[in-house]
């Protein structure tokens, strides 16, 4: 993975959810290029969090073995923007999964920390569709290297993930 959009795992039940985080900080060069003078994190760069939460509980699902890519965003909506110093909650939560593909439900959250405590502010929803590609019903032919899920990226995932139930 050349861009990863996550910081890491906050909880991650195995076939059904997974609850990642993303720190939002004023060092991204990203942040500033949109409107200049007024930093904010781009949905598109938010569904591209989403996305990777979601890929990886997909992947999961068959141990990594197959190859995962977002298919379709069935629809996206936001509610907020998000500045730098927020952090960023995507709950994704797998609706049907099986040898094809999987339908995945994800919400991002921010989450505030004040005096009285910490509480969790929508952010927006997306609906996304994956592909195994290796199991492809067009009959495409891929290259038996995962180019997915490789060898730096499982590094990554085992070293940031915790098994845990989850609450979406």
């Amino acid at each position: 993975m050349r861009w990863i959009w996550i910081d890491r795992f906050e909880a991650f039940e195995h076939g059904k959810a997974a609850v990642a985080i993303k720190n939002v900080t004023a060092a991204e060069e990203h942040l500033h290029d949109l409107y200049p003078g007024f930093a904010l994190m781009p949905s598109t760069l938010m569904i591209e969090g989403m996305a990777q939460t979601a890929g990886i509980l997909v992947g999961a699902w068959r141990t990594f073995q197959e190859k995962v890519i977002l298919a379709k965003i069935g629809k996206a909506t936001f509610v907020r923007l998000v500045r730098p110093g927020e952090t960023l909650i995507y709950r994704a939560k797998i609706l049907q999964i099986n040898e094809v593909g999987a339908a995945v439900e994800g919400k991002i959250f921010s989450r505030q920390t004040e005096a009285s405590g910490t509480r969790e502010l929508a952010v927006g929803e997306v609906e996304m569709m994956f592909s195994h590609i290796d199991q492809n019903l067009a009959g495409a032919r891929f290259p038996e290297f995962n180019f997915v899920f490789n060898s730096e990226f499982m590094a990554l995932f085992d070293a940031y993930r915790r098994d845990m139930p989850v609450e979406i």
